[in-house]
């Protein structure tokens, strides 16, 4: 029952929004019912598929991207405190800019006719700063004692990054890569809106030209399709994720 409630409440809803649409008369321009927008995305599947397939490969380009180089400035961070001191404060300010005031930006640097590089580039910076910031945290959160036994065993700073603290941060790191996937996602999306091209033909594009001629239905079908990729995705890294803690605490 526990596993059926969001389910039952989904339905609660969505049965309470088509009541709502045909009682109050509601113009379907406006607010569709949630028949009209089944309707929608039966018609548009096709494309609605295609433009969703689109936007996540950049999202999944994008997370690797960004978990390679996150990665290895952690690896580098945990072995030099003063390059630590010097990056961090540089992931930070990438964490904190709006990837929307970035976009024009990145467009003109990457070329106008390559927008795809443009967003890949735009989701790597979403997705970067929770993978750094993840491993970081992991690469510093060893066992005390553990610590105080390679210093008394003479260890030097390699061997007790790679055999100690490097081990240590796996939960991190996986909850990192967690986050990151959801925001490279939602950085793919957001760039395509900044990119307003039509040879970016993602999701975010279907929602634009939908939006431009007012079919909300067709709106609203791009946002369920956009909500069901980010759900399975998220389903499938925390699938990952178990495994992984499964196979670590095993280690």
């Amino acid at each position: 029952m526990i596993r059926l409630a969001p389910l039952i409440l989904l339905a609660l809803l969505l049965a309470g929004w088509e009541i709502a649409c045909r009682a109050l008369g509601i113009a379907p321009y406006l607010l569709p019912a949630p028949s009209a927008v089944a309707v929608a995305l039966k018609e548009h599947y096709p494309t609605l598929v295609l433009a969703a397939w689109r936007t996540l490969s950049v999202a999944l380009v994008s997370l690797l991207i960004a978990s390679l180089i996150a990665q290895v400035l952690a690896f580098i961070t945990a072995l030099s405190p003063l390059l630590d001191r010097a990056i961090r404060p540089l992931a930070s300010v990438v964490q904190v800019t709006p990837v929307v005031a970035l976009a024009p930006l990145v467009l003109i640097w990457s070329g106008l006719d390559h927008p795809q590089t443009a967003l890949v580039i735009l989701a790597v910076l979403v997705a970067f700063f929770p993978i750094f910031s993840g491993a970081s945290a992991g690469l510093r959160s060893a066992d005390p004692d553990l610590e105080r036994l390679f210093t008394l065993y003479g260890a030097g700073r390699w061997h007790r990054v790679t055999r100690l603290r490097l081990p240590s941060a796996v939960p991190f790191l996986l909850e990192g890569h967690k986050v990151g996937a959801g925001l490279a996602l939602i950085g793919a999306v957001v760039a395509e809106f900044g990119a307003g091209s039509g040879k970016v033909q993602g999701l975010a594009w279907q929602i634009l030209d939908a939006g431009n001629k007012l079919q909300t239905a067709r709106m609203i079908a791009a946002l369920v399709v956009l909500g069901a990729m980010g759900v399975a995705l998220h389903a499938l890294l925390e699938a990952l994720e178990r495994a992984g803690l499964k196979w670590w605490r095993g280690r």
